[in-house]
């Protein structure tokens, strides 16, 4: 449901170029397509509004009203009209109908030019809402400026050299929109996971009629998922995308020590993590155990909380792992990337507990957490391994 009537304000598509006012350089006479992109008065600021207008001089002689905004109040779901507006002098009036609800949607606005830039006012409504629209000082865009400000990367990448620059385990596939609801059920009972927020359809998917859909997989299954989801109907883009992997926390390897066959060797790989972290961070290994649908583990340690020493806590360390080759295809070794350390503190002893409430504590800030202790560089020991220089982004 919509807000009621009230004088409300737009989330401009582009704010640096709405405030641009940019001379016309179209001969006289000639027709010409101009964009607004900010446009006040509409679903409490999250409207996403284009308006196009085709002029003959400073003549307007067609005009499309494109309103993308949230279905109802505080939800992220979306819906969207677009409606070509009749134009009978300064006034702009047209009907359609929404494109998911199906809302009739009535629009009635008048059009001023204010010097270098146009007042808007009047009433869209949408089923029984009504947006009462006073806007002044819009400014417009060539279309040339509005094509480039629409381009956008989603990321996605089919044939990267290697896992520097996208993560191994996360994949992202560029679905058209009627066909996003049977890929994304043909995933059911896979080792797969699907992103949350990707399933929710923004305004740039909606006017695109495609969605980037985020997974994440073993990074030993990737390839095949990537292959395969290429091939099925309506999906238009399919590679590796930005994940987990921070390159500043990543080890490169020789992979033969680490195989057992063509598989990784998952378990003495997780034994020889527990068994350096177990050092540098002064604890004693509780779990390790393997995501199957995700690639990742996860690995627990505990040790004594200086905090308060005679009250005996216990402090619980979690850590996440990811290994993988270090490029899509065949080669000679693995990488391997750990989490900072989250940190829980909790009375284990026996009898009664003490309670004790705290926020878990991590490289939340991006910065070095205090309890690596040089776990990093012992790891590349271990392992015979080269760690990233960011400077030169190179193995070193």
């Amino acid at each position: 449901m919509l807000l009621p009537t009230a004088a409300l304000t737009v989330i401009p598509a582009a704010p640096a170029l709405a405030q641009m006012k940019l001379p016309s350089k179209t001969a006289p006479g000639a027709a010409e397509t101009r964009y607004f992109t900010a446009i006040d008065g509409l679903m409490d600021g999250n409207a996403d509004v284009v308006l196009k207008e085709t002029r003959q001089g400073k003549t307007v002689t067609a005009a499309t009203l494109d309103v993308c905004y949230p279905a109802a109040k505080g939800s992220d779901r979306k819906d969207r009209f677009v409606a070509n507006l009749a134009v009978n002098g300064q006034t702009l009036t047209g009907t359609t109908q929404s494109v998911g609800d199906k809302q009739p949607v009535t629009i009635k606005l008048t059009r001023k030019p204010t010097g270098d830039t146009f007042e808007f006012r009047g009433q869209i409504s949408i089923g029984q809402a009504v947006t009462e629209v006073t806007s002044t000082d819009n400014s417009d865009l060539s279309e040339k400026e509005f094509l480039e400000n629409q381009t956008s990367d989603d990321g996605i990448t089919p044939s990267p050299k290697d896992f520097t620059e996208v993560s191994p385990e996360a994949i992202g596939v560029r679905v058209k929109l009627d066909a996003a609801l049977e890929f994304l059920k043909s995933l059911k009972g896979e080792a797969v996971e699907v992103g949350l927020s990707s399933l929710s359809i923004s305004c740039d998917a909606l006017r695109a009629g495609e969605q980037t859909i985020n997974l994440t997989a073993d990074p030993e299954r990737a390839a095949a998922l990537i292959a395969k989801t290429k091939s099925m109907p309506g999906v238009v883009a399919a590679g590796w995308t930005s994940g987990a992997i921070e390159m500043d926390r990543t080890i490169r390897f020789a992979a033969n020590e680490w195989r057992d066959g063509e598989k990784i060797n998952k378990d003495k790989i997780a034994s020889a993590i527990s068994g350096v972290l177990a050092k540098t961070l002064s604890a004693k290994p509780a779990e390790a155990s393997w995501n199957a649908n995700t690639g990742k583990a996860k690995l627990t340690f505990k040790r004594p909380s200086p905090i308060y020493p005679p009250l005996a806590l216990t402090e619980t360390l979690e850590i996440t792992a990811l290994v993988s080759p270090d490029k899509p295809g065949a080669t000679d070794r693995l990488m391997l990337w750990i989490s900072s350390p989250v940190i829980t503190t909790a009375d284990e002893g026996t009898g009664a507990k003490l309670h004790v409430s705290e926020d878990s504590t991590g490289d939340e800030e991006g910065g070095e957490p205090k309890d690596d202790n040089g776990a990093l560089d012992a790891l590349a020991k271990e392992f015979k391994g080269q760690r990233w220089d960011a400077d030169r982004s190179v193995w070193k």
